[in-house]
């Protein structure tokens, strides 16, 4: 009997395969399209000398040896390790310190989650110019204010200056990135069974140790993958920046995605080059992330 029903269950479970197969394959298909096919044809055209349309010379890794003996793309690494390294750090400080705070029972909770989670919902293109205006040299609300105090004697160009353009940069995407870790750690403490937290409190914890033995441990799955996200996002991010300095004064700003875009769209026939730096940062990004998980998973 069974021998005569197993043709009509292959049948069933070959519908039911091709059924999850058409429901699959438009999203296979966006995911080829917008990611897979650019992916690969990025590194396709940085083994060339190539404008794109009608020249193309083979030149093998002369793309990847240039870049690796190129003063101009150990510079654009520094000032992205000291950007990255700073703007991750007061996402974790203001993120972890307001996730703390909106934790507790406060009156007007609910509406303060609302406001500070503000900045990651404006585009960034809106935020750069926001601060853009807010630190214009001539009408900007930033030195009105400072002069309005007599910090300020006279108006000053903060983004055009060699001293304070990228410390007002990292200012500003700190304050657009902090919701996301913020986010990410409120649901990580809200995850804790606050059963834990009584049993430290009835063997003798006190508030420091109690965030040390429960809070710490509980949260290590969500500070693991927020620092990975945010350290690989703020790596290769591209648009505040050059929205707000364009990668200047000089090369002050002038980080490694910056550096891509310009000699992509700024340099003659550079596409080749800028596909091979961009490799570099993927590649870059990989050793981030593996680094990162292995040395915070390592005690586990």
């Amino acid at each position: 009997m069974s021998s005569t029903r197993a043709p009509g269950v292959s049948l069933r479970r070959l519908r039911q395969h091709g059924t999850t197969a058409v429901f699959i394959l438009p999203a296979v298909l966006t995911l080829a399209v917008l990611l897979l096919y650019p992916f690969f044809y990025g590194i396709y055209i940085s083994f060339f000398r190539t404008n794109l349309v009608n020249k193309w010379k083979y030149v093998g890794l002369d793309n990847y040896v240039r870049a690796f003996t190129d003063p101009t793309m150990y510079a654009s690494l520094l000032v992205t390790l000291k950007f990255t390294v700073f703007v991750v750090l007061g996402h974790f400080v203001l993120g972890i310190g307001l996730a703390l705070l909106l934790n507790k029972e406060i009156r007007g909770r609910t509406f303060f989650r609302a406001v500070l989670v503000l900045p990651w919902l404006f585009p960034e293109v809106v935020v750069a110019n926001l601060w853009k205006f807010i630190f214009n040299a001539t009408s900007g609300l930033f030195n009105s204010a400072l002069m309005a105090v007599g910090l300020l004697s006279e108006p000053m160009s903060w983004l055009g200056s060699v001293d304070y353009a990228l410390g007002c940069v990292i200012f500003v995407c700190i304050w657009k990135g902090y919701p996301l870790v913020m986010i990410q750690i409120l649901a990580g403490l809200q995850s804790i069974s606050h059963d834990l937290y009584e049993a430290a409190i009835i063997d003798g914890a006190n508030r420091r140790q109690s965030f040390r033995y429960v809070t710490l441990p509980g949260l290590r799955p969500t500070l693991i993958v927020t620092l990975i996200l945010d350290t690989v996002w703020w790596f290769k991010h591209v648009t505040m920046i050059w929205m707000l300095t364009n990668g200047g004064p000089g090369s002050v700003t002038n980080t490694i995605s910056i550096e891509i875009y310009k000699q992509a769209f700024e340099y003659q026939n550079q596409y080749g080059y800028s596909a091979a730096l961009a490799v570099i940062v993927f590649l870059i990004c990989v050793v981030i992330g593996v680094l990162q998980r292995k040395v915070l998973t390592r005690d586990e």
